[in-house]
């Protein structure tokens, strides 16, 4: 578990001193970008999946879900769960706005002139809108291959708005990438919430 903080922390730290030193990672990034980028149609569907108003919409039906079937069930701390899922998903403008001015990182040759590409904020919202719905319903799924599908499905999703963001030209591949690190980094903070949660209400638990 240390991994799933450490390593995207020390990779976010990495690519945001190359993005503010202008550094050489960022000449493979964009001639990375060079051979990605081809707007279509498809890539821009794929972008606006990770719309606040398409992606916060389902963690809302998630959250709601996982409140109605805590309380119904006589969970202690029920509403603690979907309450973690909600902040996080708050933090998220909080931390990649500030990102963004500090970084002031300009965009491809595809998009108007103008800063604040970095991180990207469609890739952050994808990642903990559908990771976080997918952390909150998987426990409440009977078999492990529900679970299974389920993050297959989470995963396809937020793959596929990070490559129609960097296919469409909207978004650099490092703007993408930093935005996994601080998704991973959040919802695995959201993980140990919840499994610390279901332990204490678990028979045998110490939650009273």
């Amino acid at each position: 578990m240390p991994l799933l903080f450490g390593l995207p922390v020390a990779l976010f730290a990495l690519i945001t001193w190359q993005v503010l030193a202008h550094g050489p990672l960022l000449g493979v990034d964009e001639s990375l970008s060079g051979v990605l980028v081809h707007p279509d149609r498809f890539s821009a569907l794929l972008a606006d999946l990770g719309n606040v108003q398409v992606a916060v919409p389902v963690l809302v039906v998630a959250v709601v879900y996982a409140a109605w079937r805590g309380r119904a069930g006589g969970m202690d701390r029920w509403w603690l769960p979907p309450l973690a899922a909600a902040v996080l998903m708050a933090l998220v403008p909080a931390i990649v706005i500030p990102l963004k001015d500090w970084t002031a990182r300009g965009g491809t040759s595809v998009v108007p002139p103008g800063v604040g590409y970095y991180p990207s904020g469609h890739t952050a919202t994808a990642a903990i809108a559908y990771g976080s719905a997918t952390l909150l319903l998987r426990s409440w799924l009977g078999s492990p291959a529900a679970r299974r599908a389920l993050v297959g499905v989470c995963a396809a999703l937020v793959l596929g708005v990070s490559y129609g963001l960097v296919r469409r030209g909207w978004h650099w591949p490092l703007d993408v990438v930093a935005s996994w690190c601080l998704g991973t980094v959040l919802l695995t903070a959201l993980y140990l919430v919840l499994d610390r949660t279901t332990r204490s209400t678990a028979p045998g638990g110490t939650a009273g």
